[in-house]
């Protein structure tokens, strides 16, 4: 098997803060091509750097098995977050210290994607057809990268029988949790408006905020659901109130508020937005609901079995199958086919010192290969 630190190394030392572009997708194909995949990269987003419509770069990478063969794909996103400050070392420079690869993104996933790639390359042609579905625009606005790749599918006829993607879903130990669903998430923005004036003068004014607390007030008191059998309750949560008011005796001329639910099957984004929106105009207020992502659910079956026996005949753990945590690309690709996440213990992504264990990339790239192999031999889609 390819040395799954070493591809990981490679891709960590190209920089690719969100929304990544260049060097690191240069060099993911050039591990690709030399396995015999066609690689098409492409680029979407026209706007100003550090816009929500900033150029993103995409691959995605084919490699074709015998006709008629199943098509298995693989899923994830090169872009990471901003490395911050404080690091041991550089956050672009691999360090190995013990049995520690260091380095932003060697969880979220970087490490993952290398371990996908190890993992092909075990995977005779003849098995079946394989692709990688990979974006750089996962950690940010989301609007150029994976969606970007399904139109791109949808226009060459390409259509993957099942997905994986690597996010870091493991909490304690390599295998112990495997994710076959998300909550949807919607984040609204509540603006209510009134008449500045003197406090001492109030029936001159007219103060925005009690309006604003009474729907805030409302908005928290209620009780989405009691969740399901794969899903938690949802949530709804207060996370912000601006008022910009910086003086003592001046009733303020508006007030704004932010929430943000995570929702599971029993809601859609726009059920909830209805209900939003009727409870801020009941007390003089506006809202404006942005829709991240519905909640899906993979029900368990022939796929998620698939999954979990190559975890447990690598790890010898039985992994537990969850909805939980926030979204990822998954919300997007569980329109083009039947979609699981798997991949590395998920305790350091995002931190300052983000870091693997090295034994866990090779780990994880014998349950890739497992799970690649015996997904093309499925008699039948199912998931």
């Amino acid at each position: 098997m390819l040395d799954v630190a070493d591809l990981a190394k490679r891709l960590i030392a190209a920089p690719s803060v969100t929304p990544a572009t260049g060097a690191v997708f240069t060099e993911l194909e050039a591990m690709l091509v030399p396995l015999g995949f066609a690689v098409h990269r492409f680029t979407r987003g026209d706007g100003a750097e550090g816009s929500e419509e900033a150029p993103v770069e995409n691959l995605f990478a084919l490699r074709a098995g015998p006709a008629g063969s199943k098509h298995f794909a693989f899923a994830g996103h090169l872009d990471v977050v901003p490395p911050g400050e404080g690091w041991a070392s550089d956050p672009f420079e691999p360090q190995v210290r013990g049995e520690l690869l260091h380095g932003r993104g060697a969880v979220d996933m970087k490490g993952a994607i290398a371990a996908m790639v190890a993992a092909v390359a075990e995977v005779p042609q003849e098995a079946g057809t394989i692709s990688f579905i990979i974006t750089g625009d996962e950690e940010g606005p989301a609007l150029h990268g994976t969606r970007a790749l399904i139109d791109y599918m949808t226009e060459a006829g390409i259509q993957p029988d099942l997905c994986l993607v690597g996010e870091p879903t493991s909490v304690n130990r390599l295998g112990d949790m495997v994710k076959i669903g998300r909550r949807g998430s919607v984040n609204i923005f509540i603006d209510v408006e009134g008449t500045q004036g003197h406090v001492a003068y109030p029936h001159l004014a007219d103060n925005p905020l009690p309006k604003l607390v009474a729907i805030l007030g409302e908005l928290d008191a209620l009780t989405l659901d009691t969740g399901t059998k794969w899903f938690q309750p949802s949530n709804l949560e207060i996370t912000d109130i601006n008022v910009g008011n910086r003086a003592h005796n001046v009733i303020p001329a508006a007030g704004a508020a932010r929430i943000s639910i995570r929702f599971n099957d029993l809601h859609t984004g726009k059920s909830l937005s209805d209900r939003v929106c009727a409870i801020a105009e009941k007390h003089g207020g506006k809202a404006r609901p942005v829709i991240s992502g519905e909640p899906f659910l993979t029900e368990p079956g022939a796929f998620s079995k698939l999954v979990a026996a190559a975890v447990e005949a690598e790890t010898g753990v039985a992994p537990e199958l969850s909805t939980t945590g926030g979204t990822s690309d998954a919300r997007f690709l569980r329109a083009v086919c039947p979609v699981i996440e798997f991949g590395l213990c998920n305790a350091t992504m995002h931190k300052r010192d983000e870091a693997v264990a090295i034994p866990d990339l090779d780990v994880l790239a014998r349950i890739y290969a497992r799970i690649a192999h015996n997904a093309l031999a499925l008699a039948e889609t199912e998931n």
